[in-house]
């Protein structure tokens, strides 16, 4: 019997040693506590900076139409072109009448000098000089007016042709060639995809944190982050939704976002303490996840929650504490763990 025990324990030794020896082999690392930024997540939408209905400024029949939906329009381009025979017209009128202002206050200037002389030499009576003087004046007002009336013949010669204000895309067209065009009719809507914008409504109970975050980033749909220009937090609430507008712009010609996509918004607020250990470390099986635990020479696998990614590394939420030892390469320490199995049987 004494015998028969010596040897149990000594099995029990040697299998201890054989699990103590495989473990031993693995290159473990501790749970650590980590401060992490701590982020508060928003859903915003894309939208165009730029972006608006041209409407008619002047009276006139579509005679071209250069541009339709979907097409891209480089600034300062013709997008409609309305028949012009009126404009026309009218500035001719107004640049005749100009011509004559001036020739009427060239000889007015000249008959005031011719009186003003003869008044010096006491040849003239006042009154003429008067007269003269008060016909100088009136030719400058007719002249004056001439030119104001040769700028408005020619604003509205230039309102015949619609240039693009931005470059963009066009979005909607209201107008079709030879229909006629009146002010204030819309013409054509269009947008630009240099300059954009993120719009988040945030809660107005978070509005004295966020007013000054340490940091906001836009994450892009392919996962990339990016960081705006600037922040404006509109000065009121939306009553119905108890949220506040804030618009984000970001840097010019952002690529890979179009507007009225979604994306995230992230309001850095600070710096928080949590538990982490390496990605590489996790163990994903099913519905299980997990991290192999070693601890005095024992190889155990552990179920934990986890969090979000932090570049290389994973926050744990719960099932393990700092400290802890685990295994950096799962695969290997789940040989380890069927070897050390097998040697308690």
């Amino acid at each position: 019997m004494r015998l028969y025990r010596l040897g149990l324990l000594s099995a029990t030794l040697i299998a201890s040693q054989l699990a103590l020896a495989t473990s031993s082999n693995l290159s473990t690392t501790p749970v650590i506590d980590q401060n992490v930024a701590k982020i508060i997540h928003f859903n915003g939408v894309v939208e165009a900076i730029n972006q608006g209905t041209m409407t008619a400024q002047t009276e006139g029949q579509v005679e071209e139409i250069r541009y339709d939906v979907n097409d891209r329009v480089e600034k300062g381009s013709v997008i409609i072109r309305l028949k012009d025979n009126q404009q026309q017209a009218n500035l001719a009128r107004a640049k005749a009448t100009k011509h004559e202002s001036q020739a009427l206050l060239a000889a007015a200037k000249q008959e005031y000098r011719r009186s003003k002389d003869l008044h010096s030499k006491k040849l003239l009576p006042k009154s003429t000089l008067d007269n003269a003087t008060a016909a100088l004046k009136a030719a400058e007002a007719r002249l004056e007016a001439a030119e104001a009336g040769l700028r408005q013949a020619e604003e509205q010669l230039g309102y015949t042709r619609l240039l693009a204000p931005y470059t963009g895309i066009v979005t909607e067209r209201h107008i079709e060639a030879g229909e006629v065009a009146h002010p204030g009719q819309p013409l054509i809507t269009g947008l630009s995809l240099d300059q954009l914008r993120v719009i988040v409504n945030i809660p107005q109970s978070l509005l004295s944190t966020l007013r000054k975050p340490d940091n906001i980033s836009i994450v892009l749909p392919d996962g990339r982050l990016i960081t705006p220009t600037g922040q404006t937090i509109f000065p009121y609430a939306d009553s119905a939704s108890n949220t506040i507008q804030v618009r984000l712009p970001l840097p010019e010609k952002t690529q890979d976002l179009l507007p009225g996509m979604f994306v995230k918004a992230n309001f850095q607020i600070g710096k928080r303490q949590v538990l982490t250990a390496p990605l590489s470390s996790l163990v994903q099986r099913s519905e299980l996840t997990a991290l192999y635990v070693v601890s005095q020479g024992v190889i155990t696998l552990r179920r934990v929650a986890i969090g979000e990614q932090l570049a290389d590394r994973i926050i744990l939420l719960s099932g393990i504490t700092a400290g802890e030892e685990i295994a950096l390469d799962p695969i290997a320490a789940g040989i380890a763990i069927k070897q050390q199995a097998s040697n308690h049987e």
